[in-house]
């Protein structure tokens, strides 16, 4: 058996899938930033005619950070390390590489036609699910790409044992390949009918159904792209990078079964108050409520992983990020739970709360845990230290800042709405129009808008910092083996 010492692990695709993670978030976060301050600054919506309206936009963020710069970090990740735990190289496997390269590439056309058709307004009109039908037929594609080289790596492993990480990352692809195709299936109108446009297509379901099944797949997209792919990222990235051993490979266990079981069934509590069947509702609750033990069980078991390293915190900015990265994780699954409560619910539906406990997780939870795992991995894909520590350190402070901007501002938004409108008279009359609601919640909006410009800011120093290292930082001579080096 080849030693870990004299493989020679094949990273070309893992650097064009960095690339790709970099240039995402860029575009995902600035599109994020012009947005918002279009909610505080509404004349903003006609600089551009319709192809700048805050309703054109939205599906370009949301797509963008989810499928573009989530999806990107994961891929890059499961490159990288994939060979790694695995111990082999897709230099030893041409069939293998050559699946990942059109992976890529397709990834990358699939993308561009993306933000092309969403530029032009065509859409399903499917939160999170927008894309037109031949694209969706791209996606599976694509999916399947991955899919092949995830499973054909594991075929040829040498090492016998599946790392925790590769758990997730196999459970990202099965649920999200059944929870797409439902979700996605369409009838094209003008391929059947003749009628319309040849881009247009028609759910399979209708109503309730349709309803059910698009929220079954849209917050299970977030259970397993946001969640199980960025827990397969964090379980290798901070013992790695630490030194450190997992602290519980029983609380593993617990919490990897426990948020497979659990979180495909609470999809429901975003359809409460509504048309679906009240046992659904209730089940949607319950099992949300119910998803707090194996969440909190993933994020203890990384803090307790540093346990007896805290001092590491004050000498590693990407420590830092990664240990705020699993805080933010645990106050996300809390607050996720208890806005699915039907009595919380009741306040929170429709309301900025709900967009303040998107984005801690986002910004905070994904945002940072992959901002690490690429300053983790640059080095030793390009044999050369991090270009500035103290840049880290800048970027970490503005970032954390921006990100309690960010959700504490929609808390009080999103609280302040939920009041204001159930809030009634005397008479029973309600005490407040939409419009008196919209005028209160305007300062709010512009502190979210600096939090998501700060935010932005934060990336284009990371940014900075990764190519730099790549075209000017000091050359490794050997690949380190846990602490990431830094210049000062």
């Amino acid at each position: 058996m080849q030693s870990n010492l004299t493989l020679r692990y094949d990273y070309s695709i893992a650097k064009l899938f960095l690339f790709a993670t970099i240039t995402f978030g860029i575009i995902g976060l600035l599109i994020g930033v012009v947005i918002s301050f279009q909610m505080a600054f509404p004349d903003l919506n006609y600089l551009a005619g319709e192809f700048g309206t805050f309703g054109r936009l939205r599906p370009l963020h949301t797509n963008g950070v989810i499928y573009g710069f989530t999806l990107s970090g994961i891929w890059t990740a499961w490159y990288y390390l994939g060979q790694r735990v695995l111990k082999m190289s897709y230099a030893e496997y041409p069939f293998l590489k050559i699946a990942g390269y059109l992976h890529f590439w397709l990834y990358i056309v699939l993308m561009v036609l993306a933000i092309v058709s969403l530029f032009a307004g065509l859409t399903q009109s499917k939160e999170y699910s927008e894309l037109i039908w031949p694209l969706d037929l791209l996606v599976v594609l694509v999916w399947l790409l991955w899919g092949f080289n995830l499973f054909g790596s594991m075929a040829v492993r040498r090492e016998q044992t599946i790392y925790i990480s590769l758990w997730y990352f196999i459970a990202t692809f099965v649920a999200i390949s059944a929870l797409y195709i439902f979700n996605n299936l369409s009838v094209p109108t003008y391929l059947v009918s003749g009628v319309g446009s040849v881009w247009n297509s028609i759910s399979l379901y209708a109503g309730t159904n349709d309803a059910m099944v698009q929220w079954w797949f849209g917050h299970n997209a977030v259970a397993f792209v946001f969640t199980a792919g960025i827990i397969g990222v964090i379980y290798y990235f901070l013992p790695k990078e630490s030194g450190q051993p997992i602290f519980s490979y029983k609380l593993t266990l617990f919490s990897f079964w426990g948020l497979m079981f659990v979180y495909i069934w609470a999809g429901s509590h975003h359809l409460l108050y509504s048309t679906v069947p009240d046992w659904m509702q209730t089940m949607g609750s319950i099992f949300s409520v119910v998803l707090i033990l194996p969440s909190w069980g993933t994020a203890i078991n990384m803090l307790l992983t540093m346990k007896g390293q805290w001092h590491q915190l004050k000498e590693s900015p990407l420590i830092k990020f990664l240990i705020l990265a699993s805080t933010f994780y645990m106050l996300s699954t809390l607050e996720g739970p208890i806005q699915a409560i039907k009595s919380v619910n009741a306040l929170a539906h429709f309301t900025d709360w709900v967009i303040g406990h998107v984005h801690d997780g986002v910004l905070g939870w994904v945002g940072f845990t992959i901002i690490a795992a690429c300053y983790h991995m640059t080095p030793r894909l390009f044999r050369r230290e991090i270009y500035s520590k103290k840049l880290m350190d800048i970027q970490f402070w503005i970032q954390t800042t921006a990100i309690i901007l960010y959700f504490s501002s929609m808390w009080i938004a999103g609280i302040t709405q939920g009041m204001m409108w159930r809030a009634t008279d005397e008479f029973g009359s309600l005490a407040y129009s939409f419009i008196d609601t919209v005028t209160v919640l305007m300062p709010y909006y512009t502190i979210r808008a600096i939090g998501g410009a700060m935010y932005l800011i934060g990336f284009i120093i990371f940014t900075y910092n990764i190519v730099m290292t790549i075209v000017a930082s000091k050359t490794l001579e050997k690949e380190p083996r846990f602490a990431t080096p830094m210049a000062a």
